[in-house]
């Protein structure tokens, strides 16, 4: 079991930065794929950035160039920099832990990019 818990959501202005962090409980941290989901009320949820246990990342095309994931496997935890924040970045983020067909998920954290 997997548990993980996400920080670092709130308001932010547009233009502006924020950091996410999920920590993750349990063992073998490294060995899971890691990744960043949101929502927007009424949408479905979307993949934000994916990082393996190695490092490789992958990112929606929205967020190229804006966002940074990275994770630290001594601390396990994974962050979300998201800098450049537009409006329509606004939505609840989810942590994601993948293992082969094992899924794990956060509770989520609110972002809303509004001045």
């Amino acid at each position: 079991q997997v548990q993980l818990v996400e920080s670092g959501g709130g308001l932010v202005q547009p233009g502006g930065s924020l950091r996410l962090s999920c920590a993750a409980s349990g063992t073998r941290f490294s060995i899971y794929g890691m990744g960043w989901y949101r929502q927007a009320p009424g949408k479905q949820r979307e993949l934000v950035a994916t990082i393996t246990g190695g490092g490789d990342t992958n990112y929606a095309d929205s967020v190229k160039g804006r966002f940074t994931i990275s994770r630290d496997n001594a601390k396990n935890t994974v962050y979300l920099q998201m800098n450049s924040l537009k409006p329509e970045d606004s939505a609840v983020y989810y942590c994601n832990a993948k293992y082969f067909d094992i899924d794990y998920w956060g509770k989520g954290s609110l972002v809303t990019v509004s001045s």
